[in-house]
């Protein structure tokens, strides 16, 4: 089963503002500009690999998830994998 990672946390700057999070990513030398859940994803991330589905429950212990979606969070996971945000594992 395939597990996720926030990447090394020296790897990356992360810079709240406002209602939005910038994200400078140094591997490659690009700021993402991120909105909510990006910024909670990567913190939950940071303190340990979980699968999707141990993601999604985390994240619904801290947060008010009504309509809580494996398969959503997969993709957006992959689209921060994609990024260099996050690590497959």
């Amino acid at each position: 089963m395939t597990s996720y990672r926030a990447a090394p946390p020296e790897t990356l700057r992360i810079v709240p503002l406002d209602a939005l999070t910038l994200i400078y990513h140094r591997a490659s030398g690009i700021t993402h500009v991120v909105d909510a859940p990006v910024p909670e994803l990567l913190e939950a991330l940071g303190v340990g690999e979980f699968t999707v589905d141990q993601l999604l429950a985390t994240l619904q212990d801290r947060y008010d998830l009504l309509d809580a979606d494996p398969a959503a969070l997969a993709v957006r996971l992959d689209e921060l994998v994609q990024a260099g945000l996050v690590e497959r594992l």
